[in-house]
């Protein structure tokens, strides 16, 4: 997967328990164009602690254009903010 770091726009759904669970994401591509990708599935979580932030890593599955792709979206608790970490298409990765 390419390492990328961005800021993203997020849709989530905050379940009865707390549980967050991102459904869709809002991105500019090369062109300046923003581009919508639904999650197909939350492969997992894991909670972070990087020198006093706080965050939630998600791993996720998205299909677009016939491909599926994977990616990572961070989460800061704090300041309520998704960043795209790192994407690539699956087949490359071996899923």
């Amino acid at each position: 997967m390419e390492r990328t770091v961005f800021p993203v726009d997020v849709l989530c759904l905050c379940n009865a328990d707390g549980r967050i669970q991102p459904l869709r994401v809002r991105m500019e591509d090369e062109e300046k164009q923003l581009r919508c990708l639904d999650i197909a599935q939350v492969l997992g979580t894991r909670e972070v602690n990087f020198v006093g932030i706080e965050a939630r890593i998600y791993l996720c599955r998205a299909e677009t254009r016939g491909s599926s792709w994977l990616f990572e979206l961070q989460s800061k608790i704090r300041s309520r903010s998704w960043t795209l970490l790192r994407w690539g298409p699956c087949k490359r990765i071996g899923i």
